[in-house]
């Protein structure tokens, strides 16, 4: 009980004193407890990730936080977000996380930082960027020269935003961590000291600490550190399991508890009564073990940032757009029955008298009518340069990192025969002069299709699409896009290629115009719609196919028919009174002309 007082009168001195950004905390491990300026301190922390949020709504997700009984926020820091070209830094709008960090701390909440190069986090290539892949000979998680050399320039860049935000340079970042995980994938002590060394050079000199699910602790730890525990909730083997790797010694932290799951393309949303979880929380807090619910806050994923998982006894699975997770707080931000179960248990480890702040209100919602895209364009109208090659080029070959590549060839011989794409990375869909044969995917190990060639000459078109680049495992080493082989038609290998990078990286309105759309190729459409007022809402796209979406310029990330997921989180702070402008992508109903929103979203309705 006095160590839970400690926590939140700890929590509301650091709030009296932001203002004046005043002198330095220390943050110490004692034998047992986290030692805050000399006294106990237990985390009671949610994760919640700045670029799945809108930066406008940063400090209502924090507020929100605090009325739960959260005195952390945890957060990931994204590599391929911050360096998305070799050399070139990005820390603006929603990768400004020195403002995230600063937002909590103005809102009187503690940072758990985690910025190793790799995050996993259901996030594309699990936080690298694209252009390691580009360096022959780098290898990623490893002693690798090459990689170090970059993962040097980068966390030294990040030490630059964030080593000041520290709690021992008067900032609010407790701890931070390096690698994520690492026992899953190595156990190499030298690679994980070379870790912690770097960290120290880009100025990170408070706490360090590694995070291993409790199976494979013993890999991944570096003796000196703490070693913090994923997945295992069970008081007693939490604290025997820290001790065996940490001289004896706590104290104790699980840095990645899953109050529920992720979802993926294809496969039931996931959904975990409050009641599974009430009687850990409360045995873990009861226990003085400090936390870090995985996830708090999921958020969004956008901008073709989410990952995949797969290796050799699990098909591929790319994750959804939208990363609710079940959680405490929905996508959109609002309390779920979740959130008051956990709030309750956080509040019976309360001093009598100490209260937390109301549950805010959830955020209006609105649907809006259906309105009607009238500017459409083929994807033919709008196609760049190509570029030219005997043999069909990696994504990452073409230096693109996300989006869709088209394929293009002429086959001499015609006939019907299969079509089969080896090195299918991701998902493709198939047109014969103009018209659409069928679709190949990579989960299903669907690589081929029957096609016929009508005549001499015919133009064979594949548009490939890069569903997320897995972001965990071993064949994260294994991760380009594209058609990484060859393809073959009757057995013998196609020659002759050139390449159209669409990258979408913005939302497409170059040479988008009002033509009429005949047959099945892939379509751009955009319009408008009127609002008297901005509520958040939720795009139903159950009626479409396949694609993406924008909104004033916002990507709102991937839909898909098969599901769960069939509608896309549409915030009201990137809504405008009056008129507003989107653009949709879809790749295979091009007839589709009608959209509308709903007031709530639908993530669990999956069709085979």
């Amino acid at each position: 009980m006095k160590k839970i007082f400690l926590v939140f009168t700890a929590v509301l001195a650091m709030s009296s004193t932001i203002s004046a950004q005043k002198a330095s905390h220390t943050f110490e491990l004692g034998e047992t407890d986290f030692l805050l300026d000399g006294k106990p301190l237990i985390m009671v922390a949610g994760e919640m990730h700045y670029p799945r949020i809108p930066k406008e709504a940063w400090r209502q997700r924090m507020k929100m936080a605090k009325a739960m009984g959260i005195n952390c926020i945890g957060t990931y820091v994204f590599w391929n977000l911050h360096e998305p070209e070799k050399g070139v830094y990005d820390f603006k709008g929603n990768n400004d996380i020195a403002t995230f960090v600063k937002i909590a701390q103005e809102e009187g909440l503690w940072v758990i930082l985690r910025p190793s190069p790799y995050v996993c986090a259901e996030w594309e290539f699990g936080g690298y960027p694209y252009w390691l892949q580009k360096e022959k000979g780098l290898v990623v998680r490893s002693q690798n020269p090459q990689f170090l050399a970059a993962y040097k320039r980068y966390i030294l860049e990040i030490g630059k935003q964030l080593a000041p935000l520290q709690v021992n340079h008067g900032g609010n970042i407790l701890m931070v961590q390096i690698e994520n995980e690492y026992g899953f994938y190595g156990s190499d002590k030298e690679y994980l000291d070379i870790n912690r060394k770097l960290f120290i050079e880009a100025g990170f000199d408070g706490l360090l600490f590694t995070c291993d699910p409790h199976t494979t602790v013993k890999n991944g730890h570096l003796p000196g550190l703490l070693p913090a525990i994923n997945g295992l909730d069970k008081p007693d083997e939490v604290k025997e399991l820290v001790r065996t790797y940490h001289n004896g010694k706590g104290p104790f932290y699980i840095s990645e508890w899953y109050p529920a799951w992720f979802d993926s393309w294809g496969i039931d949303h996931h959904v975990v009564p409050a009641e599974n979880f009430t009687p850990k929380l409360d045995a873990v807090l009861a226990a003085g073990i400090s936390i870090n619910m995985y996830m708090f806050h999921g958020g969004t994923t956008r901008d073709f940032m989410n990952g995949a998982n797969g290796d050799a006894n699990l098909p591929f699975q790319p994750e959804l757009s939208s990363y609710d997770y079940d959680a405490p707080l929905d996508e959109a931000g609002n309390a779920t029955p979740k959130f008051v179960a956990f709030r309750k248990v956080i509040e019976k480890h309360l001093p009598a008298g100490t209260v937390l702040p109301p549950i805010p209100d959830s955020k209006p919602s609105r649907a809006i009518a259906p309105f009607e895209l009238k500017q459409a364009t083929s994807l033919l109208s709008v196609l760049p340069k190509p570029v030219k090659s005997e043999k069909p080029l990696t994504f990452e070959d073409l230096s693109q990192a996300y989006g869709y590549v088209l394929y293009r060839t002429q086959v001499k011989t015609a006939g019907t025969a299969w079509l089969k794409v080896k090195g299918l990375r991701d998902y493709g869909v198939v047109f014969v002069d103009g018209k659409r044969q069928g679709v190949l995917y990579r989960r299903f190990d669907k690589d081929s299709l029957s096609i016929t060639i009508p005549k001499q000459g015919a133009t064979v078109e594949i548009l490939m699409e890069n569903l997320g680049r897995i972001n965990f495992g071993p064949w994260l080493t294994d991760n380009k896009k594209g058609i990484t082989d060859k393809v073959l038609f009757q057995g013998k290998e196609l020659t002759g290629w050139e390449m159209f990078s669409l990258p979408f990286a913005a939302m497409p309105s170059k040479g988008v115009k009002t033509e009429k759309i005949n047959g099945d190729y892939p379509v751009i459409r955009k319009g408008t719609f009127v609002i008297d007022d901005t509520k958040d809402t939720y795009l139903d796209m159950s009626k479409w196919g396949k694609g993406a979406v924008w909104i004033n310029g916002h990507n709102l990330g991937r839909y898909w028919e098969i599901g769960p997921q069939q509608t896309l989180y549409v915030p009201a702070e990137w809504l405008r009174k009056g008129k507003n402008d989107i653009a949709v992508f879809e790749m295979l109903k091009p007839e589709q002309t009608i959209l509308e929103a709903v007031a709530k979203p639908i993530l669990d309705k999956r069709k085979e």
